[in-house]
């Protein structure tokens, strides 16, 4: 292993020393990693990356406190002139005792084809871990192996000495035994050469040319640990509902250390809005608030209500109780045992009951949600199930976030399923059983809304599959 660290640092060293005056043909393969990171990694947080050559990418990612390592004297000098306001310390991916502090995402960015014991490395970056931490791993696909050679032999690439040619299995394994666990995996990168936006940007996403892409890339998050008892906000937002008010104050469970529930009356033609407000006092051992809806549709309504929640985990239920309440406490376990960082409700598992979902609407579902599970690289196979629960912070976070994806679903639900796509977290699908609604109709438009799904469709694919 001694011999092995002096020849590499030996090795790269000298290219550091090559690129002050030699840039070859890596300059567009880099740039493109530099869109896909700062696609995947949001500015102002915590961020370390492992063999961080001379902190280009760190730095273009605007870390709150960016830290860079690298076991080449040479690179670390040239990132420390070109970036000074990023801490950069010489040392080796196998021992990080000398680093400190929690961070929010970890990189290893073509670094580990070139790491003596890749689950040693992992270890160490395992300590540096905090519970939402984001480790994200880009390497170099095994076919590209004979190419990048040609590249090197006409000095048009950088050289490299023998490398680790992985698989995602083999990195998937490794983070398993190191006490990780992968979100999702994609191949990016195409065409590494001048005029490869096209290819790099969409022929890739697609099958077949996906299998022939140059670097694999793996997210991946420290494997979950149960939370004591969180609190819970249940909010519903509520539409001429008011024969179904009672039935949600006796059927909402207690959960965590305790149960809130939160209402959002929106423009009622009954008295819905009269019906909850005679209720709360009714049922004084549920802590309870009533809001009026100032804008119109139900994002509109979950948004005010999730601004007001105080409970550490936030649910959506729906004041028609298709689905039943009963089943909220599967979703809280779902979420604090940590198999799960965004719980999405699915309906389309159980037989409904007759007049739960009309033909066209559930054929119109199944089909949405193989879309969205190819866009995001993580099954969804129901989008519009109205129950999702997440935790607070996270939505604190999607909310901040926002203006990224523009503010014009009226559902909510694609709002909350891009925002924690986009942070990377995971998300799981939780089966019930869909009942027919007892009072009133549904506020769903079939073909109106159906028309508005699929312009989410194109939109979602421009801002999260084709970036």
């Amino acid at each position: 292993m001694e011999a092995y660290y002096q020849t590499r640092k030996t090795h790269w060293d000298a290219i550091a020393q090559k690129r002050d005056h030699w840039s070859g043909m890596g300059r567009w393969y880099h740039r493109r990693l530099i869109e896909i990171y700062r696609y995947l990694v949001n500015p102002n947080q915590r961020i370390l990356e492992i063999g961080c050559g001379t902190g280009s990418l760190l730095a273009h990612l605007q870390p709150s406190r960016g830290v860079g390592i690298d076991f080449s004297d040479e690179m670390i000098s040239r990132a420390k002139q070109r970036h000074p306001e990023i801490e950069y310390y010489l040392a080796d991916a196998h021992d990080l005792s000398s680093i400190e502090g929690e961070f929010d995402v970890i990189i290893l960015s073509d670094t580990v084809n070139d790491l003596w014991d890749v689950q040693l490395a992992f270890d160490q970056i395992r300590k540096l871990s905090a519970p939402h931490t984001r480790i994200i791993i880009n390497f170099y696909n095994h076919l590209w192996q004979i190419p990048l050679t040609v590249a090197q032999h006409l000095n048009l690439a950088a050289p490299m000495l023998n490398q680790n040619w992985l698989t995602p299995e083999d990195i998937d394994n490794m983070l398993h035994l190191s006490g990780f666990e992968s979100i999702r995996a994609t191949q990016e990168i195409l065409w590494p050469l001048p005029f490869g936006g096209f290819a790099n940007r969409y022929l890739v996403k697609l099958w077949p040319f996906r299998e022939f892409a140059l670097s694999n890339f793996i997210i991946a998050r420290p494997a979950p640990q149960p939370k004591e008892k969180p609190s819970v906000s249940v909010v519903i937002a509520a539409r001429n509902e008011a024969g179904n008010v009672k039935a949600i104050f006796e059927r909402v469970p207690k959960m965590g250390s305790g149960t809130e529930i939160v209402f959002v009356e929106g423009h009622s033609r009954d008295n819905t809005y009269e019906t909850i407000a005679d209720e709360i006092p009714l049922h004084p051992s549920t802590p309870s608030l009533l809001f009026r809806q100032p804008g119109i549709g139900k994002a509109d309504a979950i948004r005010l209500g999730f601004e007001k929640a105080a409970g550490d985990i936030l649910m959506i239920l729906d004041a028609d109780l298709t689905v039943p309440p009963e089943d909220l406490p599967r979703f809280y376990d779902a979420i604090v045992s940590g198999k799960g960082e965004f719980i999405n409700g699915v309906r389309l598992v159980y037989p409904m009951e007759k007049e739960a979902m009309r033909t066209l609407n559930f054929i119109g579902n199944k089909l949405f949600s193989m879309t969205f599970s190819w866009l995001l690289g993580q099954p969804i196979k129901d989008t519009l199930c109205g129950t999702k629960v997440m935790w607070s912070e996270d939505y604190a976070k999607i909310a901040a976030n926002r203006s990224y994806f523009g503010d014009f679903d009226p559902f909510g639900d694609f709002d909350l399923i891009f925002g924690a796509a986009k942070l990377n977290r995971k998300i799981i699908d939780l089966p019930i059983r869909y009942r027919d609604r007892t009072y009133g109709t549904t506020n769903i438009s079939r073909w109106k809304h159906g028309l508005l799904l699929l312009k989410m469709v194109a939109f979602a694919a421009r801002r999260i599959k084709f970036v």
